[in-house]
């Protein structure tokens, strides 16, 4: 496993509660919005466990709706939960990625 594969795992739900925070979404279109903003090594392979878990740990919902193209898709929601917990979460990261940011700068 490679760093940045190590260093995602840890940081993979809430950057997934992120957007569905913004939006409801299916599963592919949560791998699309996550390599359009760079993370293009998360398949959907990684994606579906991570959400059955959240899902499991209700911090979203699921719902399953018509497509216009092909079967029905599940999408997903946050709950009250899963906004307090990417609070949480966010609140966190800020504070790590800072430390870690000021100890990782180049000399120069």
């Amino acid at each position: 496993m490679t760093i940045r594969s190590q260093l995602l795992k840890g940081i993979l739900d809430g950057c997934i509660l992120a957007v569905i925070e913004n939006e409801v979404v299916y599963g592919y279109e949560l791998s699309k919005k996550l390599q359009m903003v760079g993370l293009s090594d998360v398949s959907e392979g990684t994606i579906y466990p991570v959400l059955l878990r959240l899902q499991k740990n209700e911090l979203i919902t699921g719902e399953m709706r018509p497509s216009d193209s092909g079967p029905n898709r599940k999408y997903y929601k946050l709950t009250t939960a899963g906004k307090e917990a990417l609070d949480d979460i966010r609140s966190e990261w800020l504070g790590i990625s800072d430390a870690v940011g000021k100890l990782m700068k180049e000399k120069g």
